[in-house]
Parts: C-alpha cells; structure tokens; sequence
C-alpha cells in the first residue's frame, strides 16, 4: 500500500472509549484489533475469541501493542468478559465508520468502468433483542472489489428507506458513482439526494411505483430492437436474459435519462419449467455515459451483495451468533469485514467450503496423573483383612480361634459376635460376654 494510508489500528483508534480513563488495563485499540485477528482466524463466538487471544503466540501480540505486565514477564492480556462488555459499549455508528475508511482506502480502482455501489439490507437470524426484534443492518457494498464500505443499523421503528441517505452519508465521496437498489429504494427523495450528491442511480421499478411502472410498461418495447443477450447456467437452471433500452426525457423520476426492460427466461434442467419474468428498470446515466451492455453487468453485478450474505451466513456463520447485547451483534459484523478481502475461491470450490470450527482447536496439555478413587468398603472386605491380620498374632499366641472363621458365619454384616471376639483376641477391652 502507498505511503500515508491509516492502517488497520488507526483506524480502530478513531473509536471513542466508553470507559472512564481510571483503571483502565487494556487500550481499546488493542481488544478490538485482537478481536478481529481471532474473527479472521475463525472464530465465531466470544469465547472462541477469548481462547484464541489466550493461545496468540507472543509475535502478534507485540504488533498488535498488548503491553506486558510489569510484575511478571508474561502479557497483559483481556479476558472474555473485556471483551463482550467492551463489544457491547462501544459506539456503532463510529466503528462502522472505521472499518469502512479503512476497507475503502484499500479498494481496488475500476480500471475505466464505471464505480458501483449496491445498497442492500441483511438481518441477522440467531441475534434478537429481549422484545423478540432481529437486528437488521443495511449495508453499501463495492460491486469490483466486493468491500463492504459503510453499515448502519436499522431500528426498530423504522425501515431500510429512512436509513438510506444516513448510510451514504458516512461514504466521502460520491461524484460519479453508481449506486444500484433493490425496488424498496425506488423512492423519489433518494434519486434527489443522489443527484444532489452528484452520482447515479439504476433502480428497479415495481408496483411501489404504480404510475412510474405503467408507464415505462406502456413504452413501445415491440419496436425497439434487442441491445443485449447473455446466457448462464447454475444452481440447476439454465437462464437467458434479454435487455433493451431507449432514451425517455419525462419519466415520472427525478433525472431518469434512460428505461430499461430486462426479460429473464429460466429453464429448469431437472424438471423442464421454463419461466419467463420482465423487469423494468430506470437510470440517471445517459446512452454515452453508459452502454445497453454495461447497464445489464451493473443490474446483474448488484444481486453480488446477495451471495455475500450468503457467504457470510453459511461460510462464517454468522446468523448463528447470538450476540444480541449494545452494538456487539454491529461489532462482531464490522470486525470480521476484512475477511471478505480474501480472494474468492472458484465456484465450483465454493460450494464445497464447510463453516469454520465454532471455536479453534487448542494445542493438547500434559494433564495431571488421575489420583486414585476409593472404593466403597464391604463387610467382606473388612473380613479379609481382618483374617489376614488374626493370623499373624494366631502365629505369636498358638490361639485356636480365627476372627474369620466369625465373618465366615456372617459376611454380610460384623455381629455382635464377631466384634466380641476381635475385642477378645487383640485384648483390646475386657468382654465379659464371651468368658474373656
């Protein structure tokens, strides 16, 4: 990377610390790069999180700046507990902001095609607030590199729509990017803030749009001639996709220079049904600023957040977290976003991927020898060694009576017999019972 570009840790110490600076042990910079070296190296849960910093090997820890203890050679390591409450104190909205400078200085150029950012919303399944609400965050993606740029959380009581301007806000500059949504964000007041941000726009019209999508539905598409064809064949379906597109001036949207038509034929090769769907589309960009075939890569190139979530939900499981707790569901999202820098495997690889163990695997410990259990007494036991040890004074006395030949009567439980005797032969106490 050029000189003067923010790593990694910079951009991490833009996060405020929400604890008061007395007694503070552990810089937050240090947890929260910690945390995302052990995201990366495949955990996916607080504790898997807390083994791999205990088990980091001393190299990392000193480039991460984990000072250590004064009072003893080792480091000064935060546990588990640091780490989830610091996750779920610290302010979102700014570590969303971090992490996605620091992803957007390291994005790779658009080598003279036109720079696209797709717009789209996830929620997560396995983290849920105590009144039962999912979170849902929206993000905006790179369509080239794939980077996840900015991410906000969706509240409770409102929708993607009312986030949408607050997400590009948090992106620097906008001037001549391409910005692609789903139908949810054809909405009139996005296309002005676009506009007025000095970008484009390409959104998909719907019936949300009533007036809008009978009108580019009454354009006379018969007569215009076919600009594009592609073909695609996976997940068990063969797919043909048509595009046109003519140049309107008084669309029913602000800016909207041209309209498109896409039909989508999709044979399925196991059952043979064929399905045939036409979608309309309007866009800011003009017939010189981009072409029929460029248009259909940036509609095609935009359901790519789609496969990322889905990447990250089945690869790094991340609807299985349960993080539910401050913003730590937003920073266990935002923290384990460099990973995406990886380079993609081939398709074919990909669906063979398998989720990462839920926690790492530990290097095995010498364990300390067993120590040996004892063993519930029987009476039969007691017999035994009590037989073992009459013998021995049988030998030095020459007396005829056994103390077993007692427990031989009654092995199950010592009589009053038995323990007359035994006081007898050892001359323990005086009997007078048995004539001792």
């Amino acid at each position: 990377m050029p000189e003067g570009i923010p790593g990694l840790l910079e951009r991490l110490a833009e996060v405020p610390d929400p604890r008061d600076p007395r007694g503070v042990r552990h810089a937050l910079v240090v947890v929260l790069a910690l945390t995302a070296c052990a995201v990366l190296a495949g955990a996916t849960s607080l504790p898997a999180v807390g083994e791999w910093i205990n088990d980091a090997p001393p190299s990392v820890l000193e480039r991460l700046g984990v000072r250590p203890d004064p009072l003893s050679p080792k480091r000064c390591l935060p546990a588990e507990a640091t780490v989830r409450r610091l996750l779920g104190r610290i302010d979102g909205d700014t570590l969303d902001r971090a992490v996605g400078r620091w992803l957007a200085d390291r994005r790779a150029g658009a080598d003279g095609q036109l720079h696209a950012v797709a717009a789209d919303g996830k929620t997560l399944r396995g983290a849920a607030r105590a009144t039962g609400r999912k979170i849902h965050l929206l993000a905006a993606r790179d369509h080239l590199s794939g980077l996840v740029l900015a991410q906000l959380d969706v509240g409770g009581k409102t929708n993607e729509i009312t986030c949408f301007q607050p997400l590009l806000e948090t992106l620097a500059d906008l001037a001549g990017v391409v910005v692609t949504s789903d139908a949810m964000h054809t909405q009139r007041d996005h296309a002005s803030y676009l506009l007025g941000r000095g970008a484009h726009y390409i959104v998909i019209v719907k019936g949300n749009q009533k007036k809008l999508h009978k009108q580019l539905k009454s354009l006379p598409w018969k007569q215009i001639p076919l600009q594009g064809r592609t073909r695609d064949t996976g997940h068990g379906r063969g797919e043909i996709r048509r595009i046109k597109v003519c140049t309107v001036n008084s669309l029913l949207f602000p800016g909207a220079r041209q309209a498109v038509q896409l039909e989508r034929r999709r044979v399925d090769r196991k059952t043979g049904k064929v399905s045939i769907k036409t979608v309309y589309a309007v866009t800011s960009l003009t017939a010189e600023q981009a072409t029929p075939a460029e248009l259909a890569r940036l509609i095609r190139s935009h359901w790519k957040i789609e496969a990322l979530h889905h990447v990250r939900d089945v690869t790094f499981a991340e609807d299985a977290s349960q993080l539910r707790t401050g913003s730590a569901p937003r920073a266990d999202g935002d923290l384990a976003q460099p990973r995406h820098r990886r380079p993609s495997p081939r398709r074919e690889e990909q669906h063979r991927r398998r989720p990462p163990a839920q926690r790492p695997r530990r290097q095995p410990t010498a364990r300390p020898p067993r120590t040996r259990m004892t063993m519930k007494r029987t009476s039969r036991d007691y017999a035994e060694a009590l037989s073992r040890t009459g013998a021995g004074f049988r030998e030095k006395r020459n007396s005829p009576p056994t103390v077993a030949s007692y427990f031989d009567e009654a092995p199950v439980a010592l009589s009053a017999r038995a323990i007359c005797a035994l006081l007898c032969e050892f001359s323990i106490v005086p009997c007078s019972c048995c004539n001792g």
